[in-house]
């Protein structure tokens, strides 16, 4: 009997699992899309996190698809507060299953052919999306078979043991239970698990109502340990929306236990006004939306006064620049949100590595170069972490029309890597040489620059007015200038107009700069490139190879040039 409880559990995790996973792919941006659109005021907010979690059957899977887009930019704090409050009431849809589906259906009669259906979609439909729905069809079939084995296993169990003689209704006892409940939830990673296990138990009259009630509460505190464990080392946002999860399940639940007697009577008088059947799974299932409500008209006039509370909070990991604001790890199992992510956090390395090509250009000396020096490490730190939060998205299953996605992200983060090691180098060099002598030269040199400073900032897809034909032509005339200019340096040398070690630090230089803007260049061509992919584009690996080829030619046809210079 033991056994076949811990697998009907294990069923209905799996279900649950399947569920959840396959309707996220499936839906793709349906998910951004609602939340995007839906969340202007804290009402709609709420009522977006309501209709989503009843889809996808998963408050968690929403809770960490509000933190991505938080950290993406997306969402605002106090819009993702209403989408969290939603969120927690669209989890009594599992309460509602259960209660009017798991005791009135043949559970296996339902089950059977949803995973007939479901298996057909997933061979037929391969990676696509319509697999995807396969799956989480096959997730529903198995969601009702675990349901189907506790409630014969509680059944069973319930004519051998009576447990209720065990149950008293002393402050003790119910704490015991509200325990009970949190602990399930904990272990089981679910409080719809939790809630399922729990609403089966009373409605095979295992245990009395009250004692179930507690332990409804304790499932709804416990919830709030997978937003606990998913903030450890994550951003700070992430720490700031998971917060105000915790804080509206530990209020309602306070709440509720509070008024428990009184909860129950309302419970059996609302029962009884709308004609329902006052079994113990239907009076658990409205005594869980009840909690929710209470909880959620706490809360909601308290959003403006709560947002500003956590943003108070958790701000000492923005202090190191290093440190990714946008890459939570929560977030990478929705491939949708996590190249958002990506696209955001390039956004920061690609303004930090602007701001050192900058520096570089504009500024000489030991203390530029420390400055440098700190904004490359930090640089370097999010480009590894992009790299590695790429890998961990691409070990799951990544819809084909985004997948390419990731490694176009990839080789944009490498150019700005770049940028800031030739930033830091040429400011090294330059803190050591010695100041141009050659009026000519050292304006030759000043002009340089200036064309420089002129082309990165029009190579900045975040800029006004940013061209990709603009910049292309800039380029093609900065590449002429550059040959110009070291031609001008080599015939500085051999006339004795240079010291022939400044010559070739001057050369060294200007190679910096040139390869500071041909990154720059690049960065910017293969940013529009993943952006349009964002929005559809169809292949995003094959446009961003042709890029490469391109500049690939111009690097060619330059290199050609300066052989035959140097000649």
């Amino acid at each position: 009997m033991l056994f076949t409880f811990i697998g009907g559990v294990g069923l209905f995790l799996l279900g649950m699992r399947l569920m959840t996973d396959g309707l996220k792919v499936a839906a793709g941006d349906a998910l951004r899309e609602i939340l995007a659109r839906g969340t202007a005021t804290t009402g709609r907010g709420i009522l977006s996190g309501v209709v989503i979690t009843a889809g996808v059957q998963s408050s968690s899977a929403v809770i960490f698809a509000t933190i991505g887009f938080v950290n993406a930019g997306l969402l605002t704090l106090f819009q993702s507060v209403g989408v969290i409050i939603g969120s927690n009431i669209g989890t009594t849809a599992t309460s509602w299953l259960v209660a009017l589906v798991g005791f009135k259906v043949n559970l296996q009669a339902l089950a059977m052919p949803a995973i007939a259906v479901g298996m057909f979609l997933r061979v037929t439909g391969g990676n696509t999306r319509r697999g995807a729905l396969g799956d989480a069809l096959t997730g529903f079939g198995i969601f009702f078979l675990g349901l189907d084995v506790l409630k014969n296993t509680f059944t069973d169990f319930g004519e051998q043991v009576d447990l209720e003689r065990f149950v008293g209704t002393s402050l003790l006892s119910l704490l015991a239970f509200v325990a009970i409940g949190i602990v399930m939830t904990v272990v089981m990673n679910s409080s719809s698990a939790a809630l399922a296990v729990t609403l089966t138990a009373a409605g095979s009259g295992l245990i009395p109502l009250t004692a179930a009630a507690a332990m409804v509460i304790g499932a709804n505190i416990g919830t709030t340990s997978t937003a606990l464990f998913a903030v450890i080392g994550a951003t700070s946002s992430a720490k700031r929306a998971a917060s105000a999860h915790v804080l509206f399940n530990l209020i309602t639940g306070v709440v509720a236990f509070a008024a428990l007697p009184l909860l129950l009577w309302l419970v059996a008088a609302l029962a009884a006004l709308l004609g329902l059947d006052p079994t113990p799974a239907v009076i658990l299932a409205i005594f869980h939306t009840m909690t929710k409500l209470t909880g959620a008209s706490i809360l909601w006039p308290m959003t403006p006064w709560l947002v500003k509370f956590l943003e108070s909070r958790f701000r000492t990991a923005e202090e190191d620049e290093g440190i990714p604001r946008h890459l939570d790890r929560n977030i990478a199992g929705t491939p949708d949100l996590a190249l958002e992510a990506l696209n955001m956090e390039i956004k920061r390395i690609s303004a930090m590595a602007r701001g050192a090509a900058y520096a570089s250009l504009s500024a000489e000396g030991p203390a530029q170069l420390q400055r440098l020096q700190r904004e490359r490490a930090s640089i370097d730190k999010l480009v590894l972490a992009a790299g590695e939060f790429a890998t961990r998205v691409q070990y799951g299953e990544v819809p084909a029309s985004i997948a390419g996605g990731f490694p176009v992200a990839l080789r944009i983060t490498q150019y700005y890597g770049d940028i800031a090691e030739h930033a830091e180098e040429m400011v090294r060099a330059s803190a050591t040489m010695p100041v141009t002598g050659d009026e000519e030269l050292a304006g030759a040199m000043a002009d340089f620059k200036r064309d420089a400073v002129h082309l990165l900032g029009h190579s900045n897809p975040d800029g006004e007015g940013f061209s990709d034909a603009l910049m292309d032509k800039e380029m093609q005339a900065f590449q002429e200038h550059y040959q110009t200019l070291k031609g001008m340096l080599l015939r500085g040398g051999a006339q004795g107009r240079l010291p022939m070690r400044q010559m070739v630090g001057r050369l060294d230089e200007i190679s910096d700069i040139r390869r500071i803007l041909d990154q720059a260049v690049k960065a910017a061509h293969h940013t529009i490139t993943l952006r349009q992919g964002l929005h559809g584009a169809p292949d995003l690996e094959e446009d961003s190879a042709k890029v490469e080829s391109g500049h690939a030619d111009e690097i060619s046809a330059t290199a050609t040039a300066s052989s035959g210079d140097q000649k």
